[in-house]
């Protein structure tokens, strides 16, 4: 549009009376009105010779009168009313043809200038009639363009209850969802994310219709559409049998030949090491609980222990640390270093840790089983350094001197001391910013590593707590009062939740102390001084059985997450 014509159109527009130009209820009202003014002038002559007069006389004929006319998609309401006759058709209709000559830019231009010139109420009039215009189903439009992988990724973005939900909006959508298989992909992606997923794949064994190409072993979508609410039942029993204390109970009887005692345990889905205190090391058969193999060598207990693929590490009061095949069974190296009890250790990426009763922390480097050098010995525990955990940014110490010290794993410079337990530490997990902390004090300590505040403490252990794990929902500690508690880990990391809703069960079933346990999603696995390993299994409940009567039904309140 050249700019004296926009001018002298503005110009008009602005003589006409408001409720002309400003009386518009809609975005199609403008369009119209303005399309008016822009028919007006045919030609720039005849705006240049319009007078007064004939502008006054143009504003009578389109004096507002109450009416209602269609534009686009159909009537709109709160217009002025005209009759159907007269000049105002033939007005509208060279307006209109006048806009349509003017390029997108400059029809884009002059409705901005005349947008600028109307009323707030009017802007929302515009609004409502602008969203469904711009509105738009792509999902629908996507496959007609040959691009249903793209629908199908967007969609794949989706909860369980929006795919529910799409599946609804209309057959197109319904089809790209079972075309893509979103089922089984909100599925994989939680199996990939989630431990519990995860694990009940692998125990229900429909993992073997994940991850795998469309092809005639793979079901349709309707089967993982249908798996899908199954998984989420399964997944609030377990969570239900663990508030409750459900569990279904299995005992290893170790069966010592002289002093008895399981020092340190670990297990995986085939088998569970356990380090004795008659200084032998025994591997059970998880599913058939029967001793497959045992280890000796150690000249006193074996007191700590990690494996992975390839070893087996232990750790004992003989004062040397032992490298063991784990396959075979044989020993493939001894390292001499500690001059009384190797206490724990952990070993990750090519780098362990061992700590002593001589109050010191050994960091050691692994190239090979048989190819362990010593990098640097840490010194600064006042007592018997208990317990070691690390990850690529510290190393976390606790001793019997009633702290816990934490070191730069890269430097092994000395970082900073965690002060609040009254007396000794016997154990402590690290992860993230989290450390976990079991004394002789019988509490439990949350810590923030980075700032060193400690961030709750929690009671309810009548003795020295012994061993403690955790995971991203609970705390798992057993203690020398045979007895082990679950606990809320995040109701214990939020400052509002009163101590009386943090343990959720306290399990009772070990006779003698609370040495080792480990758990994962399913199930705790625990070692004590009456000779035993029990396995505490919350999936595969009977469903009529009961918590044993041996495990206290508590009073406690559950905080759902």
């Amino acid at each position: 549009m050249e700019p004296e014509m926009e001018d002298k159109t503005l110009e008009l527009m602005c003589s006409l009376p408001r409720s002309l130009w400003l009386g518009c209820s809609s975005v199609a009202e403008s369009l119209c009105a303005l399309r008016c003014l822009q028919s007006l002038p045919s030609t720039r002559v005849h705006n240049q010779n319009m007078t007064v007069m004939e502008t006054q006389n143009l504003t009578n004929e389109l004096s507002p009168k109450k009416t209602v006319f269609k534009v686009g998609n159909g009537p709109l309401s709160g217009l002025r009313k005209r009759p159907s006759g007269g000049n105002y058709e033939k007005e509208k209709d060279v307006c209109i043809q006048l806009f349509d000559q003017w390029s997108e830019a400059d029809q884009v231009e002059f409705v901005e200038h005349l947008i600028s010139r109307m009323c707030h109420y009017q802007h929302g009039h515009i609004n409502s009639y602008l969203k469904p215009m711009l509105q738009r189903d792509f999902i629908t439009a996507l496959p007609a363009q040959g691009l249903d992988h793209i629908a199908e990724n967007i969609l794949s973005f989706l909860d369980a209850r929006s795919l529910c939900c799409a599946e609804l909006v209309c057959k197109e959508w319904q089809r790209v969802i079972s075309e893509g298989m979103l089922w089984k992909k909100l599925i994989e992606r939680m199996v990939r994310t989630d431990p519990l997923w995860r694990g009940l794949a692998e125990r229900h064994q429909w993992e073997k219709y994940l991850f795998k190409n469309r092809t005639s072993e793979v079901p349709p979508n309707s089967y993982y559409h249908s798996l899908y609410p199954k998984i989420i039942q399964d997944i609030e029993t377990i969570e239900a049998n663990w508030r409750c204390g459900r569990h279904n109970l299995q005992r290893i009887q170790c069966r010592s030949e002289n002093s008895k005692g399981v020092y340190c345990l670990q297990y995986d889905d085939e088998k569970i090491i356990s380090g004795l205190r008659d200084n032998s090391i025994k591997i059970w058969d998880k599913q058939t609980l029967e001793c497959l193999k045992v280890l000796t060598g150690h000249t006193g207990s074996v007191l700590c222990l990690q494996y992975d693929e390839r070893v087996i590490v232990t750790g004992s009061s003989d004062s040397t640390v032992r490298v063991w095949d784990v396959g075979s069974g044989e020993v493939l190296n001894t390292l001499i270093h500690h001059n009384e009890a190797v206490l724990h250790l952990r070993f990750c990426n090519g780098l362990m840790v061992t700590c002593s009763k001589d109050r010191s922390i050994a960091v050691w480097d692994m190239a090979s089983p048989t190819d362990i050098s010593l990098r640097r010995v840490l010194v600064g525990h006042r007592a018997a350094v208990n317990v070691v955990d690390f990850d690529d940014k510290y190393i976390v110490s606790a001793s019997g001197d009633r702290t816990i010290k934490v070191w730069s794993t890269s430097t092994c410079e000395f970082v900073r001391t965690l002060n609040g337990h009254k007396r000794g530490i016997a154990c402590l997990q690290y992860r993230d910013r989290l450390v976990v902390s079991g004394s002789s004090d019988n509490t439990i300590r949350l810590w923030d590593i980075e700032c060193g505040a400690c961030l709750r403490v929690l009671e309810g252990h009548e003795e020295l707590v012994r061993c403690i794990r955790f995971n991203n929902k609970r705390i798992v500690s057993g203690a020398y009062d045979g007895k082990i508690k679950v606990w809320d880990l995040q109701a214990a990391l939020d400052p509002r939740a009163p101590a009386s809703t943090l343990c959720l069960r306290t399990l009772v079933e070990h006779s003698g102390r609370v040495f080792r346990l480990q758990f994962d999603e399913f199930q705790i696995i625990s070692s004590s001084h009456d000779d035993t390993i029990l396995i505490w299994d919350f999936l595969n409940v009977s469903t009529n059985g009961q918590p044993d009567s041996r495990s206290p039904s508590r009073t406690y309140t559950y905080i759902s997450r």
